[in-house]
């Protein structure tokens, strides 16, 4: 599937509707952009963080925190 786009002056374009249904994206969504060594582009769709779900699971993750653990995974 081939899809092509204008760019604006402002460096705006529109995503085609094949291309937002594939990604299922819709208007407010984020896509990430990711450049690769031989100059093609990958985009895809970015789901927001639920911060608060985060923030919850944060304390059940301080096992994992200890110096021990700092020494042991530093050099990953």
């Amino acid at each position: 599937m081939s899809n092509i786009a204008r760019i604006t002056s402002k460096g705006q374009t529109t995503i085609p509707k094949q291309v937002r249904a594939a990604l299922h994206v819709a208007p407010g969504d984020l896509i990430a952009w990711e450049i690769r060594p031989d100059g093609t582009a990958l985009v895809r769709r970015v789901r927001a963080l639920d911060v608060e779900y985060l923030r919850a699971i944060e304390g059940t993750l301080a096992e994992w925190s200890s110096p021990a653990d700092e020494e042991a995974y530093r050099d990953l």
